[in-house]
């Protein structure tokens, strides 16, 4: 009876010896699998999944499985709570280990948006309504009343928005978006002016983002900016008008067809710097870091006047007289009998 029960119990442990084995070696070729030939290029961890959901998405998609084995594979390596929420590259040739090494990475892919500068807020809400990268959660009253929405201070949008090219997970919104860029602004403006030349006639930082978007809209070639934002500071400085046709063009509004007549330069509105003096109440366009810079470390210059000469350059002059000349030659083709300018 003894040796019938040992033959027994042998034959159990090496059938138990026999299916670990299977099962190490079923493990073992699970570790290698490949990803499908058929999965999709990207999956997605939602927000709030734990790894068993996962896993069984993963079979479902006919990315890799079994689920079960999936689960195993994690629970063994350690790292069943470690993965990220985000969309995942699912590249060719991946194993189950890669594929479960990069959802702990938290390496998801990411998309783009540009704010570009010179942009006036309307043209961003137009490209942001038009952007299939980013969730539409905004209304026109939303864009209306955005400053409010993102939780700013101030009261206008205008100029408010830093332009850069943004990178950011799948499922960013609209606010999320504008909020980001609103805090990039904010913080490149207040480091800036903190390092401002003192000497600048300048009161405050929107000040500078204001003349900022002004400087921006009038620069032919970005190397005249801070002689650009010179000769403004010179004319604050001496209480004259700006006499920009960018403020002219944002004022008119739809009422601007491509030309600015003389009655539109008599036409006055708060933005219309040739029949009042100082700043826009508003800037009049996203300005570029490189813009804010310039106004706040403009080039020593007396200049009080600027033409363009055709070639995206500008004349710069000291005197009206000297501008009187720039203008007959660069505008007017040499013909001084058309010029109509006046101080």
């Amino acid at each position: 009876m003894k040796t019938v029960l040992s033959t027994l119990f042998l034959l159990l442990l090496l059938s138990a010896a026999g299916i670990g084995g299977f099962g190490f070696l079923q493990y073992e070729k699970f570790t290698k699998q490949q990803v499908s030939d058929t999965a999709p290029s990207t999956f997605e961890i939602k927000k709030g999944s734990n790894f068993k959901r996962v896993a069984a998405e993963l079979e479902s998609a006919n990315i890799i499985k079994p689920a079960w084995q999936f689960r195993l594979l994690a629970k063994f390596k350690k790292q069943e709570n470690k993965i990220k929420a985000g969309e995942f590259a699912i590249d060719p040739g991946m194993t189950a280990q890669d594929l479960l090494d990069r959802f702990v990475s938290g390496k998801t892919l990411s998309y783009n948006s540009s704010i570009v500068e010179g942009y006036t807020y309307k043209d961003l809400v137009k490209k942001i309504k038009n952007d299939p990268n980013l969730v539409q959660t905004l209304t026109d009253d939303d864009y209306a009343d955005i400053m409010n929405k993102i939780g700013s201070p101030y009261k206008k949008p205008e100029g408010w928005f830093f332009p850069d090219t943004y990178n950011y997970p799948r499922g960013t919104t609209d606010l999320d978006f504008l909020k980001r860029s609103h805090k990039a602004m904010q913080a490149y403006l207040e480091k800036a002016w903190a390092e401002r030349d003192k000497s600048i006639p300048l009161k405050k930082p929107y000040d500078a983002l204001i003349l900022a978007s002004i400087v921006e809209k009038e620069t032919g070639v970005p190397e005249e900016r801070p002689l650009i934002a010179q000769v403004f500071h010179n004319r604050l400085n001496k209480g004259m008008m700006l006499q920009t046709d960018p403020t002219i063009i944002y004022g008119m509004g739809e009422r601007f067809k491509g030309n600015i007549r003389k009655s539109d330069l008599r036409r006055d509105n708060p933005f219309n710097t040739y029949t009042r003096t100082g700043l826009t109440p508003t800037p009049i366009a996203t300005p570029s870091a490189e813009a804010i810079k310039a106004v706040l470390h403009p080039e020593a210059s007396k200049a009080l006047y600027f033409v363009a000469r055709g070639d995206g350059t500008s004349q710069f002059s000291n005197t009206y007289r000297e501008h009187k000349r720039a203008v007959v030659k660069y505008q007017l083709r040499g013909n001084a009998k058309k010029y109509t300018g006046d101080k």
